[in-house]
């Protein structure tokens, strides 16, 4: 069996990290990076290029791990009364554009032949289907725009590598800095149990899922 190989975007985060972790635990060659690590700046194609340069493929697993919730000390809102161009665009650039960005360059590095999993971490949140409660505008809107990204990644990898399978993925609620100050009386686990939650999924996917959305427990949500 070929050595399977994996690359981890957002390494230095706790999924990430936990990622990096278990992956390299079951043998796997791992190569992660980050921006506290490798100055890799999901925002600027330059700094994504960059980081990928001295990278050596092909990968049969990568992941997108990048995200947040707050940006700048702005969290979430609570109502369209708090909304504004400049929080918008800053869930835009780092949620949507730059896991866009780093699809474009990572998907040379699929191989062509044999099964590969590109996985990029979204949320339930940005599911428009299961939105009931409201609120969170601009951090759901970014989720769903990269969900429509990673869909129309899978049509355009599905042309010319046929068992590539690209998917969105929701971790569930982890206990990490991101989520910290939102968990309230959700139900939460720590990166290492989601990661191995995350693992299983990507491990049970076939071609046919390719650009479907799937929770941690392997659960389509629905668009």
């Amino acid at each position: 069996m070929e050595a399977q190989k994996s690359l981890i975007i957002g390494a230095s985060g706790g999924i990430g990290t936990a990622l990096c972790d278990a992956l390299t635990s079951r043998g796997e060659t791992v190569v992660g990076l980050s921006r506290s690590g490798d100055g890799l700046d999901i925002t600027d194609e330059e700094s994504i290029s960059r980081a990928l340069s001295g990278v050596d493929g092909p990968f049969h697993r990568i992941i997108v791990a990048t995200g947040g919730l707050e940006i700048d000390g702005n969290g979430p809102e609570k109502s369209f009364r708090e909304l504004d161009a400049d929080r918008l665009m800053a869930q835009f650039r780092l949620n949507a554009m730059g896991p866009a960005l780093v699809l474009k360059h990572v998907m040379p590095l699929i191989p062509r032949d044999g099964r590969a999993v590109l996985s990029v971490l979204s949320a339930r949140v940005g599911s428009i289907g299961d939105n009931r409660l409201g609120g969170w505008h601009a951090y759901r809107a970014a989720k769903a725009a990269v969900n429509q990204i990673v869909h129309g990644a899978a049509i355009e990898l599905a042309r010319t590598h046929k068992q590539a399978i690209a998917v969105a993925l929701h971790p569930g609620t982890v206990q990490t800095e991101l989520t910290r100050k939102y968990v309230g009386r959700h139900p939460a686990v720590p990166p290492h149990e989601a990661a191995q939650n995350l693992i299983r999924v990507m491990d049970g996917l076939d071609v046919t899922d390719t650009g479907g959305f799937f929770d941690w427990a392997g659960k389509v949500i629905p668009w």
